[in-house]
């Protein structure tokens, strides 16, 4: 079995992931395109230096512009969002693999007293009127109900009639959002904007074991090189310790994905098959390495498990934005700073879009790192980059 080292496994994941060597995306193609490689991308509303979603794709995607996931999502539809792990943006292309989702989603509205005849209500004026929000649709009082999208928690939730209606009707499929301004969502009918052919396709998992094995291919593809172990990489999946093993053996069986030893590691690694050259390359010594510098989201497909981080990168990362402010090491949204197969440190920098101004908050590097020319360089150019991203024009040093 092969048997690769610890710095071989990260360069092998950062370049699975496009965040190593020459961009592999490019633009809103490369953008779409590393969607359908991550399989799905997490959605947080939170906006303080570009969404997690937004900050996911500009770390990896060159010439990346915020626009160009709104045109994919909204506009050219060849993403949608809905729920994967926790709430997520993934290729429509997927839609039907989440049929069982939908199938739970309407047998759980069934539960709830009056409402299929507010979806009645609320489909008919849709179909007439267009695109509506909560605060547009004319579906007044509360209604004892709890999103579907979360399937566990306190099931006699009162909350708003019109909200609870259609976050119902998109869970069940019935709706998509249509656009969102701020963190508002608007919805319209799903037939509107996806295709017949998608819509109306059979699911192509036959049994709950083949949605929870395309699915657990799906991460690996995330994070490119996924352990034996338990993992909030695999989160939002139904699987235990024994089931995850099962899948894992039945992938290997179909050839899907291989196994590697990691030196120092117990557990066993995974990567998906169509990964064997790039795999190969790493272990010949023969990669494109050249270091490139990232800030990385708190929710990227890379952070995803901060154990495996930890781990492999002996690098230890919270996301502190629901930490009290007395008791945060960092500061509010402090991203991880991606040089080389590294991380090096983290850093909060916080737009002015008024002024056009980005202010560095917070800079703070890791033990045993050289203030290299070439680290300085690269630091400069990232935040040149990143204030463009954020609609701004100079870099503040506070």
């Amino acid at each position: 079995m092969l048997t690769i080292t610890r710095e071989q496994a990260r360069q092998f994941i950062l370049l699975k992931q496009g965040l190593i060597g020459a961009y592999r995306f490019v633009g809103k193609e490369g953008a779409y395109e590393y969607v359908r490689q991550a399989g799905c991308i997490q959605y947080d509303p939170v906006d303080v230096c570009g969404k997690n979603a937004e900050l996911t794709l500009q770390s990896r995607v060159k010439g990346f512009k915020k626009s160009q996931l709104q045109d994919l999502l909204y506009k050219d539809r060849k993403l949608v969002d809905y729920a994967d792990k926790e709430l997520s943006i993934w290729p429509i292309e997927d839609w039907p693999y989440f049929s069982s989702y939908r199938d739970r989603s309407h047998e759980l509205g069934e539960t709830f007293e009056g409402l299929e005849e507010l979806k009645e209500r609320a489909l008919s004026y849709i179909s007439e009127n267009g695109p509506v929000s909560s605060d547009t649709l004319p579906i007044e009082g509360e209604i004892f109900w709890h999103s579907s999208m979360h399937w566990s928690g306190n099931w006699d939730k009162k909350s708003q009639a019109a909200r609870s209606v259609l976050e119902q009707l998109y869970t069940d499929g019935d709706l998509v959002i249509h656009h969102k301004k701020g963190s508002r969502k608007y919805y319209d009918l799903a037939q509107r904007h996806i295709s017949e052919d998608i819509l109306k396709a059979d699911n192509p998992c036959k049994s709950e074991d083949d949605f929870i094995a395309w699915r657990v291919l799906r991460r690996i593809g995330a994070i490119g090189l996924l352990w034996d172990k338990n993992s909030t990489a695999l989160l939002g999946i139904n699987i235990n310790a024994e089931k995850r093993k099962s899948i894992l053996e039945r992938l290997s069986s179909e050839d899907k994905v291989r196994s590697a030893f990691v030196e120092g590691f117990k557990p066993l690694f995974y990567y998906r098959s169509e990964d064997e050259e790039l795999m190969q390359q790493v272990t010949s010594g023969t990669a494109d390495l050249k270091p490139r510098m990232s800030f990385i989201a708190p929710l990227d497909p890379l952070m995803w498990d901060k154990a495996y981080i930890k781990a492999l990168w002996d690098f230890q990362y919270s996301w502190e934005i629901y930490t009290p402010v007395v008791k945060r090491k960092y500061g509010y949204y402090t991203l991880p700073i991606l040089f080389g197969d590294n991380f090096v440190g983290r850093i909060e920098a916080i737009p002015d879009r008024k002024e056009g101004v980005l202010s560095v908050k917070g800079l703070w590097w890791e033990d045993g790192i050289r203030q290299t020319k070439k680290l300085s360089a690269s630091l400069d150019r990232t935040l040149k980059n990143f204030a463009k991203f954020n609609n701004c024009n100079s870099v503040e040093m506070i």
